[in-house]
């Protein structure tokens, strides 16, 4: 293909003394998107999690540029150390080892140095792992019509475990978290424990790569599934929502919002503000907007 095919490459302004947070692949190579290919080459250096390792994707693509390690437990002096670079107009990316920076990996502490410190941080998206899963959770995610909360890697302190396994299990939306192969299966056997039978578990291993597994069970089958399981590798775990009946917010959270609103809204307004709130249907909001409503205005 000739360079002028790739014209679109050059629709955004790339600025000087700005930073890139660049999403690299989380298994397959061919991931790399063709804008991050050509951020990577424009750059005048790169700051990875782990310069080792990174240096093995930027080899596969010819790509030779100044690392710098900028990992968790020195995410701060890097960050300083990079602003100064960015003091002098020029342009960095960050990488991570795998997927997007930022999420459950470092590059937060990073990009809110940088932000504070005056100057310009631009995303170039990619590949993720969540996004990868989410796309195809499906029944895990219909009950909630998509919507989710991520819980990152869970806690390895169990009181914070404990509470992260009550958030999961209480919660109207579908939940995610990522887990490590040694981790997998006590976590699982926990959900067992902690979830009603009938919850959906949809299960991700080793997302984009050659022994790629994607599991959909329900809460009560996750035993029988663990005895031949192939438990190694990188894991995303999606829980389906709580299910939520009207019945348990006649006294409760919702009835009391819905009464307090009620002055200043309409019953529609009302139900659908409870609805996206309370994650809940459109009948049953709009039949607890009914109820709040004094008799004379219903």
């Amino acid at each position: 293909m000739k360079s002028s095919d790739f014209d679109f490459l050059l629709e955004q302004d790339l600025p000087r003394g700005a930073l890139y947070v660049v999403a690299t692949p989380i298994g397959n190579m061919g991931d790399i998107t063709l804008r991050a290919l050509h951020v990577l080459n424009l750059v005048d250096g790169i700051a990875c999690e782990d310069t080792r390792h990174s240096a093995m994707l930027l080899n596969q693509f010819e790509i030779r540029k100044p690392l710098i390690a900028l990992h968790e437990h020195n995410e701060i002096e890097g960050a300083k150390a990079l602003i100064k670079n960015l003091q002098n107009q020029e342009r960095w990316a960050y990488i991570s080892d795998a997927g997007t920076p930022g999420i459950s990996d470092p590059g937060v502490k990073l990009v809110n140095e940088v932000t504070r410190a005056g100057f310009r941080v631009i995303p170039i998206p990619g590949a993720s792992a969540i996004v990868a899963a989410v796309s195809v959770a499906g029944s895990s995610l219909a009950q909630s019509e998509g919507r989710f909360q991520f819980l990152g890697f869970l806690s390895t302190q169990t009181k914070e475990f404990d509470l992260a396994l009550n958030l999961i299990a209480t919660s109207p939306l579908a939940s995610i978290f990522y887990e490590t192969p040694h981790r997998i299966e006590k976590t699982l056997l926990r959900l067992y424990e902690t979830l009603s039978p009938d919850r959906l578990v949809f299960i991700a291993r080793e997302l984009s790569k050659k022994f790629e597994e994607l599991v959909h069970i329900r809460a009560d089958a996750i035993p029988k599934w663990l005895e031949n399981a192939n438990l190694k590798g990188e894991f995303v775990v999606i829980v389906s929502g709580c299910a939520l009946v009207l019945g348990d917010f006649a006294n409760g959270e919702v009835s009391r919002l819905a009464k307090m609103l009620t002055p200043y809204l309409g019953s529609k307004e009302l139900s659908e503000i409870l609805a996206d709130y309370f994650q809940l249907s459109k009948k049953e909001s709009y039949q607890i907007a009914l109820k709040a409503k004094p008799d004379k205005i219903k």
